[in-house]
Order: C-alpha cells, then structure tokens, then sequence
C-alpha cells in the first residue's frame, strides 16, 4: 500500500527509535486490511469470479505500490542495493512473499465481498 510506505518513511525520518517501536505492525495490518478490502471490493462487484477477481485486486494493490517503494529507495539513500545484498530494498523473497499474501487476503476478501452480494440480494424486495 503506498500510502502506509510513505507514512513509514515519514515516521522513521521523525522518530528516533523508530525500528523499536510498535509502529511497523500498525502499518503492516493496514497494508494485511488493505488487501482483503482490495479483494472485498472486487467480490461485491462480481460475485461470480470473487476469488479469482480478489486475487488480482490484491496482486494489483503489490503492484501499485511498488513504483512508490522504488522512489521512496531513491529518495532515502540508505546505501542498500535495491534487489540485492543483506539490507536489500526490494529482496526478491519479500517482493514474492507480498504477491503470495495479498493474492491469498484479496481471494479471502473477495469471498466476503460476494456473501456480501449475495445477502443484498436476498435482502431487497
């Protein structure tokens, strides 16, 4: 989600022991949420293809971000190499980990989302 990268880079700019402090997971579970609304969103649209839908919001929501990690790597000029090294700013497991988790949130949003659907179907006269 590139709206919580760039909070992080703001935060870590402004906070002094900002590794260490609880702010990091905060991020992570609205990036976690964004996915399974990304896929929410798509279900209730077509409920007939949900998870597949769901999966590719969530994939696109990845995709989107990742133009935005890439400026925010220039920008912060850390000294890491961006696809490799130890402190690599885009390791290629994370960036494969962030496809196989947003695919798998946005497949469980997508079903929630055509339930959703489902039940405002039934529900209307």
């Amino acid at each position: 989600m590139t709206y919580t990268d760039g909070v992080d880079a703001i935060l870590d700019h402004h906070i002094r022991d900002y590794p260490d402090s609880g702010w990091r997971a905060v991020l992570f579970v609205v990036i976690l949420v964004g996915y399974v609304v990304a896929g929410w969103t798509a279900g209730r649209l077509v409920p007939d293809g949900a998870l597949t839908n769901g999966a590719l919001a969530g994939l696109g929501a990845v995709v989107f971000w990742l133009p935005l990690r890439f400026a925010i790597w220039l920008v912060r000029d850390t000294g890491a190499a961006l696809f490799h090294g130890t402190r690599a700013a885009l390791a290629p497991g994370q960036v494969f980990g962030a496809f196989v988790i947003s695919a798998g949130l946005g497949m469980l949003g997508g079903w929630l989302g055509a339930r959703a659907a489902a039940h405002s179907r039934r529900s209307a006269p």
